[in-house]
């Protein structure tokens, strides 16, 4: 496999302080859909734990537990004393991430709509309205 390297690899990933999702949880969430989009190309190198976690001011441990959450998962893949690599994710296994990733976003939606009681009705109109905006 043709190994990608990237210099001073900058990953696209932003930090929310004021967010409740804890810090480790809000970069696995962003890496995890950069690689399953297809952003990251199976191979491509990424930066070391001490790099990324000095890009994002954040503990080593953080993004320890980031790489070791999505190596176990099978997206990541670690190299001793060469790095960190994406990993080859089958087109099934792909898809499989992309609608958990989304069917956990409904989920959640419905849960809030529960919490302040919105109804079925008003739910749907709700999910037209954004889906309206989201094809303009």
């Amino acid at each position: 496999m043709m190994e990608k390297v990237i210099d001073e690899m900058r990953l696209p990933i932003g930090i929310n302080e004021q967010s409740a999702e804890p810090l480790y949880f809000q970069i696995e969430v962003q890496l995890r859909a950069l690689i399953i989009s297809g952003t990251l190309q199976a191979g491509t190198l990424l930066p070391s734990i001490r790099e990324l976690a000095s890009q994002l001011k954040c503990s080593v441990i953080t993004i320890k537990r980031v790489y070791s959450d999505l190596e176990t998962e099978g997206l990541l893949r670690t190299k001793q004393g060469t790095g960190t690599y994406v990993s080859h994710v089958e087109e099934q296994s792909r898809e499989e991430h992309r609608h958990g990733v989304v069917i956990e976003a409904i989920d959640h939606l419905l849960e809030a709509a529960k919490r302040v009681q919105c109804s079925r009705q008003e739910l749907e109109q709700l999910i037209q309205e954004k889906l309206k905006e989201y094809d303009d």
